[in-house]
């Protein structure tokens, strides 16, 4: 019993025990979080406490600095006696407190330690030294370190120059840029690519990198600080140039007839209008075109040269205003070579017709419409001819025609469309259009004949393709647009020569099968094959074959009758596809020609044959070649072309077409 009660004592002091510690831990962890808290309040004051010491030190920095110039300017020889007694002034100080001809004398230092520029940075009392120090310049594209240079920073100007070999301290001149054409842009930190900024001066924009974060960051300052004080200095010349200057007191006269003259002279005076150039827009607005050039803003630049134009619109032109303009048609310049850029052939030509959009609503608006138009077509014409030539020539030439058709007037129809969305008010642009157009099918034409007439295609299929093309053609006329005439007058060589070439091989064809003539009639052995002959014939247009055939199968014809009359009809059927007016005779004399072959073998034949019987069946050939063979080809003919043919009813009404000796066995074709 005692040990239990001991035992119940010790477990009772254990648990009090825990409790205790529990307690205690509880309330050692309520303070170290209560004291976290206190000392984060304390960092928190201690920062915004540091941040409010900085901004003080900087507004007594600045305050000492305008006092200093302030006492600079009223005593010129205690700046320089403080400048020399203390040499470890600030830089901006040391500048505040340095002479005019301290200035001077730290330019001709530098004109000395660069060479190339002494010309090209004339000594001006203006002019001085801001800032300078070693930079490395990068490629904008590839980012590859090009080389060293030294930076000079005026007040009016950068000048970087590169360091000569072996000469220790000494440049060579690279480029000089006005401040007022300068943007400075701040790059991001990509390792291992840090500590850069990029200067942008039209047409071209150059990558320096710093030693540190430090001098980057200084540069960044500096640079904008002497931009900003030299609008500022720029902007009192321009009001102080503004103020009407008081004319000189003439010497008083004693002639009463003066007092007059004097009044009239004074009324112009005082009714001049005195331009203000003060505002702060315009003050900015060069460098605000800059920065809209060089951000790809192109509306933006173009409103402020709107606005700047409406402005000035009813005021005179002085001379502040001049100096005004002269800068702003800087800019302008830029500004178009930009925008030609844009629009040049070297640039993408994805996008179609409307990715120029963007660009020529602007030249139009800069009053450059005659260029804007001339750029627009030449970069729509590279497109389509880049187009044509990525078409892959494979499988027939029907389906590459088709393909090349497609492309090529689909584009055509767009660019249409988009010149007259662009160019709506302009009206004297539409002839330079019609001009490309007639080009861009003269390349079209190029690309369709070495397809189809310089690889000896067949006449149906040159017919075929010739058809698809002018089926494209008529879809300009959507826009009342009609170059059929100029897809004619490109072809008509080619289809000449297709039609020529198609009928000497019919003409010689004939020739061949005359020489083994043997004038007898057709067996077609089966009577598939004669069903067959008399649907031919019926798609010929001889609707009375019946007559000529005879008992099974049998065709009271000659086979070179029969062959002449399917090979000539075919002829005309395919020579109609590719018919227009300038062709009538080609075609005309074309069938001239093929028929009088066949009509003089037949003539021939009759009068130098001596057996009754096949004398007989060549006057049987002759009629069906005079009385139906003719009159079918004259009636396709006078269909197809809309007019009848005096050449083919003189054929049909002659009875020979050639007399010959008949003692000759020759026939003279």
């Amino acid at each position: 019993r005692d040990l239990q009660e001991h035992r119940q004592r010790i477990q009772a002091l254990s648990e009090e025990t825990a409790q205790s510690l529990k307690r205690n831990v509880y309330q050692n962890y309520r303070q170290f979080i209560e004291t976290a808290r206190e000392i984060s309040y304390l960092e928190s004051e201690m920062y915004q406490l540091s941040h409010i010491l900085t901004e003080q030190k900087g507004i007594m920095e600045a305050v000492t600095q305008a006092l200093l110039l302030q006492a600079d300017r009223d005593d010129p020889a205690l700046g320089a006696r403080r400048a020399a007694a203390d040499p470890f002034l600030p830089l901006s100080a040391k500048e505040a407190a340095a002479s005019e001809e301290g200035r001077q004398r730290t330019l001709t230092t530098l004109l000395e330690k660069v060479e190339g520029c002494r010309d090209l940075l004339p000594e001006s009392p203006g002019k001085y030294l801001v800032y300078n120090g070693d930079l490395v310049e990068y490629d904008a594209d590839h980012m590859a370190q090009i080389q060293r240079v030294h930076a000079f920073l005026m007040n009016d100007c950068l000048l970087v120059a590169t360091a000569l070999p072996n000469r220790r301290g000494a440049y060579r001149y690279d480029a000089l840029y006005p401040l007022d054409g300068l943007a400075v842009v701040n790059v991001k930190d990509n390792p291992p690519m840090k500590d850069m900024f990029k200067l942008l001066m039209f047409p071209e924009s150059r990558i320096f990198q710093a030693e540190n974060a430090k001098i980057k960051k200084e540069w960044l300052e500096v640079l904008e600080e002497t931009k900003r004080n030299r609008a500022l200095s720029e902007k009192r010349r321009l009001e102080q140039e503004a103020l009407p200057r008081p004319a000189p007191t003439p010497p008083e006269s004693t002639n009463p007839f003066e007092e007059d003259e004097d009044e009239e002279e004074e009324e112009p005076s005082a009714e001049e209008e005195v331009v203000d150039l003060s505002l702060e827009w315009i003050q900015e607005l060069p460098e605000d075109l800059d920065v809209c050039i060089a951000q790809r803003d192109f509306e933006g630049a173009v409103d402020l040269l709107d606005k700047l134009n409406e402005y000035l619109g009813d005021k005179p032109v002085s001379q502040p205003v001049k100096e005004l303009r002269a800068k702003v048609d800087e800019r302008i310049r830029q500004l178009t070579d930009v925008l030609v850029f844009e629009l040049s052939p070297d640039r993408s030509l994805r996008g179609g017709p409307r990715a120029t959009r963007r660009a020529v609503s602007q030249l139009i608006r800069l009053g450059q419409s005659t260029k804007a138009c001339e750029l627009f077509l030449k970069n729509r014409a590279a497109a389509v001819q880049t187009a044509i030539r990525q078409l892959r020539i494979e499988g027939a030439t029907l389906l590459y025609i088709h393909k090349l058709c497609h492309v090529f007037f689909t584009s055509l129809l767009e660019t249409a469309r988009e010149f007259e969305t662009d160019f709506a008010g302009n009206n004297g642009c539409y002839s330079a259009f019609v001009v490309w157009a007639r080009s861009s099918m003269r390349m079209f034409v190029d690309a369709f004949s070495k397809q189809v007439f310089d690889s000896k295609e067949s006449l149906s299929t040159a017919a075929e393709c010739v058809k698809v093309a002018k089926e494209h053609c008529k879809q300009l006329s959507e826009i009342g647009l009609d170059l059929t005439f100029i897809i004619h007058a490109l072809l008509v060589k080619d289809i000449k020569g297709a039609l020529q070439s198609y009928k000497d091989i019919i003409i010689e064809a004939t020739k061949h099968r005359n020489s083994e003539e043997m004038w007898r009639r057709m067996n077609l052995m089966t009577p598939e094959a004669l069903g067959k002959l008399r649907e031919e014939m019926r798609s010929c247009g001889v609707a009375s074959f019946d007559q000529y055939t005879g008992d099974d199968c049998w065709v009271n014809l000659s086979y070179t009758v029969v062959a002449f009359t399917k090979q000539t009809m075919a002829f005309l059927e395919e020579a109609l596809k590719l018919y227009f007016p300038e062709l009538h005779m080609v075609l005309l004399e074309s069938l001239v020609e093929i028929i009088l072959v066949a009509v003089q073998h037949v003539d021939y034949s009759l009068r130098c044959e001596q057996d009754p019987e096949k004398k007989a069946f060549i006057r049987q050939n002759a009629s069906f070649l005079y009385e139906t063979v003719l009159p079918v080809v004259e009636k396709r003919f006078e269909e197809g072309v809309g007019k009848p043919a005096k050449q083919l009813q003189d054929l049909r009404n002659a009875s020979r077409l050639m007399r010959v000796n008949p003692e000759s066995t020759t026939s003279v074709v």
